[in-house]
């Protein structure tokens, strides 16, 4: 077993989620070799071409990535190692942060064909294709964004991919829309956390409305602007927002799930075209984490 590989432990954990080897033609024969290869790129950030011998082809490596990104079975995945962490009380529901952050994008992530990707042998598009590709300009250039829900253990829930220039409060809702833990015993999925932390780029009467309307208490600080219009407005601002400052102590949560994702240089570093092959790229190292039990100081040892 190499520097990163999947342990023993964690295989057990992942392989009853994974597709049913020895299909036609034996594409999805030796899954724990593949899924090695996959996180050697994601963990170093090397050229596909440039993986180990020992993974195998690369382009067998990098074709079962880029279905598993196009048809959605990363994130079935990652639902599915969420709904077992869940299952052992190893998800920390109390508190859920919502944060961004940017990624700077290489020069070989630019470039992609206009022509939209389909699935191999399917007349369907990706899951999460952008016709934008998920890139934006700005001062340092080509930039995208990685929007984020993470729960109390420091690991995602739920995250969007978006160009780098776009705003942080517009994605909230979305981002939490797309938490959906399974519950195996039976039941809905579990979408709620229990409270909801956020900076300033948050507030807004939109995103408080939403949370009144499903029931989520949430500590956002107003900003200064805010609280200075509202007063402005007299009997027409409403009421002053609640805001415990013990409990957004708490938002370094989501700083620190941020921080162990861009462990991951092909996170930290987007070398993707396409956006869905970068949104499976952050599913996967996602996964690492969920799988991933030892942690040290707050560093993940692999």
């Amino acid at each position: 077993m190499g520097r990163g590989d999947l342990t023993n432990a964690e295989w057990v954990r992942l392989e009853p989620h994974l597709p049913a080897s020895g299909q036609r033609g034996g594409r999805w024969n030796d899954h724990r070799r593949v899924i090695n290869g996959i996180l050697f790129r994601v963990r170093t950030g090397i050229p596909w071409r440039d993986l180990p011998e020992c993974f195998g082809s690369w382009k067998t490596v990098y074709e079962r990535h880029r279905r598993w990104s196009a048809d959605g079975t990363w994130d079935r995945i990652r639902r599915a190692v969420q709904a077992d962490a869940d299952l052992t009380g190893r998800i920390d529901w109390s508190m859920v942060s919502v944060d961004s952050t940017s990624c700077r994008a290489h020069q070989h992530a630019a470039g992609a064909r206009k022509k939209k990707p389909r699935i191999p042998k399917k007349r369907t598009t990706p899951r999460h294709h952008r016709p934008d590709e998920g890139l934006g300009r700005s001062r340092g250039g080509l930039t995208c964004k990685i929007h984020l829900a993470g729960e109390g253990g420091c690991r995602p829930l739920a995250f969007l991919v978006t160009p780098g220039q776009w705003g942080d409060a517009p994605q909230m809702i979305e981002v939490l829309e797309r938490i959906r833990v399974p519950r195996p015993q039976g039941g809905r999925p579990r979408t709620r956390p229990d409270h909801l932390g956020g900076d300033k780029a948050y507030s807004s009467r939109r995103n408080r409305r939403y949370l009144r309307r499903r029931q989520i208490k949430h500590t956002i600080p107003e900003p200064k602007g805010q609280r200075a219009n509202r007063k402005r407005r007299g009997n027409k601002g409403g009421r002053p927002t609640g805001f415990d400052s013990e409990i957004y102590k708490r938002r370094n949560e989501v700083e620190r799930t941020i921080n162990r994702l861009k462990n991951f240089r092909a996170v930290a570093t987007r070398y993707d075209k396409r956006a869905y092959i970068f949104h499976g790229t952050v599913t996967t190292a996602a996964i690492r984490l969920w799988l991933a039990r030892d942690l040290r100081g707050g560093t993940l040892w692999f």
